[in-house]
């Protein structure tokens, strides 16, 4: 969840409608900071003078390669910091999970003067790293192996566009560092079943070859879990909803060939056991051409 912050700034990646040209990798780092005083404690909208505000930085590397030109690999690998302005919980930092796509075109059709994409993507994450999970919300994530399938739409109309994706997340259950735990019931194990979850994301916007500027509007939604009890911490299987609007810029140079910069914003107007965040986003991305020159006679 705390991804869903961070991973907009970027360039083609697993949640839009663009694809890499064959035998092209673009690859860059991405940082983003997101922060929340107010939270909403299942539906309840509070704070907590125990944290104060509540930050995390992350920094993140990601690439797309070309195979064809309606088929990409993407991954990304993200270290994570977070904090908190007051009390007495210790940040916690570190790299998070794997994330490996694969993106492929299924089907293109021409719709009036407009071309129809219809894509199907599966990723796969993984943690890589021994993070601590049971300090949320100071935890840098939830220690669950998540498999993703999407299906999208992208309909474009000379430099204007419109894309809309629905997400189901298949989470692997997690392990505590402790033998017992009370969630509605008490439970004499360390292991705790994730719920697993779905995503719906749309954007709106203008293409062109030097800028893309969208409009965002996503909705996480967690199947299953509780809600955080009062004045509790967080449990790493609370039902986790989140609604957010954003606003994401792309900028192709025309000085240096293949080189680009994004930025973005997005805030949550809605949610459930998450925090009211608000998140800003950039990177630098660069072009490597690894097709076959032909030569010239």
């Amino acid at each position: 969840l705390l991804l869903l912050c961070c991973m907009q700034a970027k360039a083609q990646t697993d949640i839009d409608g663009l694809l890499m040209q064959k035998n092209f990798f673009c690859v860059g780092p991405t940082i983003g900071t997101s922060s929340w005083k107010n939270y909403w404690e299942g539906t309840f909208k509070r704070d907590n003078a125990n944290l104060g505000t509540v930050s995390s930085t992350t920094g993140m590397i990601m690439g797309n390669y070309g195979i064809t030109d309606k088929l990409n690999v993407l991954f990304g690998l993200p270290y994570i910091k977070t904090k908190a302005s007051a009390g007495n919980l210790k940040g916690q930092k570190g790299l998070q999970d794997l994330s490996l796509w694969a993106k492929w075109v299924a089907k293109e059709k021409k719709i009036g003067k407009g071309n129809l994409k219809a894509i199907v993507i599966g990723g796969f994450s993984t943690p890589v790293s021994n993070y601590y999970i049971d300090l949320m919300p100071l935890a840098i994530g939830m220690h669950s192996k998540t498999g993703h399938f999407r299906l999208m739409a992208d309909y474009e109309l000379g430099n204007w566009f419109a894309t809309i994706s629905g997400t189901y997340m298949l989470r692997s259950n997690v392990t505590l560092d402790r033998n017992t735990y009370y969630t509605t019931e008490m439970h004499y194990t360390d292991e705790v079943k994730m719920p697993d979850a779905n995503y719906f994301n749309f954007r709106i916007g203008y293409r062109s070859s030097t800028w893309i500027v969208e409009a965002i509007a996503d909705k996480f939604t967690t199947l299953g879990g509780f809600d955080i009890t009062k004045n509790n911490m967080p449990f790493v299987s609370n039902n986790m909803d989140a609604t957010k609007l954003g606003m994401h810029i792309k900028y192709d140079t025309d000085f240096v060939n293949g080189l680009s910069f994004v930025a973005d914003a997005i805030i949550s107007v809605a949610g459930r056991n998450i925090g009211k965040s608000r998140s800003f986003g950039g990177g630098v991305f660069y072009i490597l051409d690894f097709s076959k020159k032909k030569k010239e006679e």
